[in-house]
């Protein structure tokens, strides 16, 4: 099966940075995206950044200008650099992936989460 592991979360203070690291392995037959998305306590889960296989981006409109979302195709792994950092980024990142199947379905893959809190 297809494993997403997350890391570079943490405590930061407003305005800070942080850096996201995401890893895709297993079978993967074709990456129709990749993203990130955020889930703060009371609220559901939202888009954060995506990156389309044609170097596509798209980015909510509370993080454009402070978000960066990149990849590395060789090694299946997507990153979202986070600068100016305000209180209301906190909350846990998840790392996904659309994905097409050999058989010519759709798959959507998540990672379990990284932690992340600004505060002062």
């Amino acid at each position: 099966q297809v494993q997403l592991v997350e890391s570079g979360g943490g405590l930061v203070q407003p305005g800070g940075s942080l850096r996201l690291s995401c890893a895709a392995s297993g079978r993967i037959f074709s990456i129709n995206s990749m993203g990130w998305y955020r889930q703060a306590p009371g609220k559901q889960r939202e888009l954060v950044a995506t990156i389309g296989n044609d170097d596509s981006t798209n980015y909510a409109d509370s993080v454009k200008g402070r978000f960066t979302i990149s990849r590395d195709n060789a090694k299946n792994t997507v990153y979202l650099q986070m600068n100016s950092l305000k209180p209301e980024d906190t909350a846990v990142y998840y790392c996904n992936l659309d994905r097409r199947t050999v058989l010519g379905g759709r798959q959507r893959d998540w990672g379990q989460g990284t932690q992340v809190t600004v505060s002062s």
